[in-house]
């Protein structure tokens, strides 16, 4: 094990040890055991909000948090909590804390995308970057309606830093990321008109062909350091310009290669968010410490599981499945597993994963209690309960059913 990931590992155990959250149920109740086509139970624990303790819950989103947004019962004796049935929120609440005091978990949560596309694009962003920035709206249009279908989505980003209006840049970074296991790569290309993104196939390059990247944009294969994407648009959701700006800055500041601000990644509830290319692992709630140890193991070629969200590449059952499957394992190759295919549809499905050396596993996935109404973005009008990817069993497959899967 790295230096940096004992230390990050020391200063979780800290945090846990002072924390007076709910910690989330150990992979242990996953282990396998010697027989197979055994079914593992998963323990399903009552989500319940908790009053703010003045720490944020163990892990990655470990230090100082805004004040609880949560409004307190105190009839009968002091201390007495509201029910999770009867919160009420306040005018302080942010979608980002109600979540973390309600402590929803990030698993199965990732925006999906087989492919992402890439386009520098400083100056401000409006909430519907693609069409509300200095990009011609026409062609933000124009991409949007091509990514379609494609298995590619499109985002714009920016260096960190402050972004006032400015003239048109002379040059744009472009980035085109793969994210299924076995066949993942990044490319990138410099180019001076945007419009020539719109020459692409985004049909082929969500098929995972670098190719027709390389020869429409004379790109090449980025040979740098992982690549961090920061969620900041504060149009979008404030959540993502409260956490996700600083936290974009602190890493820039640090030396941190790579590093940019993206328009886009869903979840703003789990602000400040992360995507990591080439192997497209999305986070959630994360802090500069654990953003260097997840850069540090992306290098290595190896994904973090605590924080994680999920591998972009599959649908959220899929997410949820891959993670609770390391979880068992305590596998770290970034391309050791993938989902072969998925039966059911929500509320239950099927998903079934493949390790690279063989193994199979079938994993059960269930839409969870969503817990009480709460926004799911600070811009919403209207509460709502998202649902939850839960895992409540883990099966390995012998090798007569792994052959007929």
């Amino acid at each position: 094990m790295s230096v940096g990931r004992v230390q990050s590992a020391a200063r979780r155990a800290q945090v846990s040890a002072t924390a007076t959250h709910r910690t989330p149920p150990h992979a242990d109740a996953f282990r396998p055991n010697a027989d197979a086509d055994r079914v593992l139970a998963v323990p399903i624990v009552p989500i319940v909000p908790t009053v703010s303790s003045g720490l944020r819950p163990s892990g990655l989103c470990a230090g100082p948090r805004p004040p609880c947004p949560l409004s307190e019962q105190r009839s009968g004796a002091a201390g007495t909590q509201r029910p999770a049935s009867q919160v009420r929120l306040t005018s302080v609440s942010t979608c980002s804390t109600v979540s973390r005091d309600l402590d929803e978990p990030v698993s199965g949560t990732a925006p999906v995308a087989r492919t992402w596309l890439l386009l520098e694009q400083p100056g401000p962003w409006g909430a519907k970057a693609l069409t509300s920035s200095h990009l011609e709206p026409a062609l933000g249009r124009a991409l949007e309606a091509a990514a379609k279908g494609t298995g590619v989505r499109v985002a714009l980003i920016r260096r960190p830093g402050r972004h006032a209006d400015r003239d048109a840049l002379a040059e744009r970074r472009v980035y085109a990321g793969h994210t299924v296991p076995g066949n993942v790569w990044v490319h990138g290309a410099t180019v001076t008109d945007p419009g020539r993104l719109l020459d692409l196939d985004l049909a082929a390059l969500g098929r995972g062909d670098h190719r027709v990247f390389d020869a429409t944009l004379d790109g090449g294969p980025h040979r740098g350091d992982p690549l961090a994407f920061v969620c900041t648009n504060g149009k979008r959701d404030r959540c993502c310009a409260l956490l996700g700006r600083p936290l974009a800055a602190e890493l820039a500041a640090s030396g941190a290669q790579g590093v940019w601000e993206v328009t886009h990644l869903g979840g703003h509830r789990f602000s400040p968010t992360l995507l990591v290319l080439p192997h497209g692992y999305v986070y959630g709630r994360v802090d500069a410490p654990a953003v260097k140890e997840i850069l540090n193991e992306a290098r290595e070629g190896r994904t973090v599981v605590e924080g994680c969200r999920g591998n972009s590449a599959w649908e959220r059952p899929g997410q949820a499945a891959e993670l609770a499957v390391r979880s068992v394992l305590g596998e770290e190759a970034a391309q050791a597993l993938r989902v072969v295919r998925t039966d059911g549809a929500a509320p239950h499905w099927e998903v079934t994963l493949a390790h690279c050396d063989g193994r199979r596993w079938q994993v059960t996935v269930v839409h969870g209690t969503p817990g009480p109404p709460r926004p799911e973005s600070c811009g919403a009008s209207v509460l709502g309960a998202p649902a939850r990817m839960e895992v409540t069993a883990v099966r390995e497959l012998s090798v007569a059913a792994a052959l007929a899967s």
